[in-house]
């Protein structure tokens, strides 16, 4: 009895104690991007003993504003990139290489705002289990500031131009009316000094007689 206790104790004692000395860490506890940019994601774990492939499993997720995101999944050695969430599909590159050095480095394109977050994979081998986490936080980038902010026309330039405007346009219809009006004026003085002429005529006989020799 005492023997199968004895058993069990170091059972146990050896579980903690693989438990406490397997480590995930962060090579950054935090990174900083603008949008567009890549950057890169790195863990370490600890590799003690020179397990087989299979006894390898990852599983990194972003908390997000959008919710909680699969980023990078392996299962028994084997990436799956079908579980990767629909956000970082087609943007996340891994280095199978350093997997078996006891290193995560995941490759992240062309980001976007909506990564910002916490960052965490759980690794289990046969060494034990255990997790790292960082944060990511992406900020808008200088041109796209740019171009969001409003283009202000200052008012004392835009009411000069409005002005210019208006003047040409009425120039532009008054002038035939113009014309027209000055022709009109004319006529009638025409009018006007050939009924004067006729007056005189009719009240001075004398003149229209000059006028005919």
């Amino acid at each position: 009895m005492k023997m199968m206790s004895s058993i069990l104790l170091l059972l146990i004692l050896s579980s903690c104690l693989c438990a406490a000395t397997f480590v995930v860490n962060v090579t950054q506890s935090s990174y900083q991007a603008e949008e567009k940019q890549n950057i890169t994601l790195e863990w370490t774990f600890t590799t003690k003993t020179q397990g087989t492939w299979k006894n390898l499993f990852i599983y990194c997720e972003a908390n997000t504003d959008h919710g909680v995101l699969v980023l990078y999944q392996v299962h028994e050695g084997v990436e799956i990139p079908e579980s990767q969430d629909d956000q970082f599909s087609g943007r996340v590159q891994s280095d199978k290489d350093v997997l078996r050095e006891g290193r995560i480095r995941l490759h992240v394109s062309r980001l976007r705002t909506e990564d910002s977050g916490l960052y965490l994979c759980d690794v289990k081998t046969g060494d034990g289990s255990n997790s790292g986490r960082c944060r990511l936080n992406v900020s808008a980038a200088a041109d796209q500031i740019q171009t969001q902010r409003p283009r202000l026309t200052p008012e004392p330039e835009r009411r000069g131009r409005n002005i210019i405007f208006i003047i040409i346009i009425t120039v532009g219809l008054t002038a035939p009316a113009l014309m027209i009006l000055i022709m009109l004026i004319n006529l009638f003085w025409k009018k006007r000094k050939n009924n004067l002429t006729s007056v005189d005529e009719e009240n001075n006989p004398d003149i229209k007689l000059f006028m005919i020799v």
